[in-house]
């Protein structure tokens, strides 16, 4: 039997490796000047290597003017990979030396993320790696991306820091959540509900603004308003029955699961940022900041996300045989214009 052969052959070698650094370090800066003195060689020995990897490749990847450099479609194409490739041999170079999983790790989080869904499962990782030790910030400040004395951020915003490594965790969808106790002594069966209930904020207003746009209700009348700096604090003060916040389906899935929150409506809508993993290009490498953003994104594919439970599915907690007293079992009136997932 003859061995398969691939249709296109893979090519006989490999581009120099200098003029690809000089290519990426240009590319990245946008500077030919500012990958110099990255490199630490002169202007024309850049501008020397760029040629000899246009010539070697036959193409052209820059469009050269007075300001600033500008890839060509070719080298946007090359760019990623040659980034990747770099990264990846600076990280096993990094390995080689400090193989060693050990030692400080600062990591700053956003704080309804780090106190609803990292802490809960912070032992799986404690257990796993014993010599590490975390000192753990609640910021969402990108500032800190800038900050020598920190390691890893994990942001809610768009992905858009320049000058760091940045990879999307994970994207939302936020809905109303409320304490079923508070629900048990005032109903919130349909929208118009909403004006005996205060509106939880964990920004200027525009989160409930945009999910009350997708429900057709945004000219309901509404009940108090109370804002507050994030979504840790309107999840608490949901949690304590203080009114109606939006929760998210990953800092509130916790929280519905064991029943402390309910889902009253039907409709989620998409958050319009999302939860990154961010550091300096450098601190990539290190081994003991591997581990830990590995983790992260290996915990988020093992967590079962369940869909919101509204409180149309009859939700009943037994404790000791008894009935918890937060149980509602309230029906619930569809939303105006939503369309309801159909249960798997």
């Amino acid at each position: 039997m003859k061995k398969h052969r691939s249709d296109t052959p893979l090519p006989s070698r490999l581009p120099p490796l200098n003029p690809l650094r000089a290519f990426e370090a240009a590319a990245r800066h946008g500077s030919v000047s500012l990958a110099a003195q990255e490199l630490n060689v002169t202007h024309g020995a850049i501008s020397h290597q760029i040629k000899a990897l246009e010539a070697s490749l036959d193409v052209k990847l820059f469009e050269r003017s007075a300001q600033r450099l500008k890839l060509t479609a070719q080298g946007a194409l090359l760019l990623p990979s040659i980034s990747n490739a770099f990264a990846e041999i600076a990280a096993a170079t990094a390995m080689v030396k400090r193989p060693s999983t050990s030692g400080e790790l600062s990591v700053t989080c956003v704080p309804a993320l780090l106190s609803l869904w990292i802490i809960p499962r912070l032992n799986q990782f404690i257990e796993q790696y014993p010599d590490i030790r975390l000192t753990l910030t609640a910021s969402n400040d990108a500032d800190h991306l800038r900050s020598p004395g920190i390691d890893i951020c994990i942001l809610y915003g768009d992905g858009n820091w320049a000058d760091c490594w940045t990879r999307l965790w994970s994207n939302l969808r936020l809905f109303p959540v409320v304490s079923p106790t508070l629900l048990n002594s005032r109903p919130l069966r349909s929208l118009r509900d909403l004006r005996d209930h205060a509106m939880l904020h964990a920004d200027d207003g525009r989160e409930w603004n945009t999910w009350l746009a997708a429900a057709d209700a945004s000219d309901i009348q509404r009940g108090p308003q109370h804002f507050m700096s994030d979504a840790r604090l309107s999840t608490e003060a949901a949690l304590h029955g203080q009114g109606v916040a939006l929760g998210d389906t990953i800092t509130a899935s916790d929280l519905i699961a064991k029943g402390e929150l309910i889902v009253p409506f039907d409709l989620t809508v998409p958050a319009n940022d999302a939860f990154y993993v961010a550091c300096r290009n450098e601190v990539r490498a290190a081994p003991i900041v591997k581990v830990f953003i590995d983790w992260l994104f290996a915990s988020l594919a093992a967590d079962s996300i369940a869909e919101p439970q509204t409180a149309a599915r009859r939700l009943i907690r037994r404790r000791n045989g008894k009935t918890d007293p937060g149980t509602l079992i309230s029906k619930q009136v569809p939303l105006r214009g939503s369309k309801r997932r159909t249960k798997s």
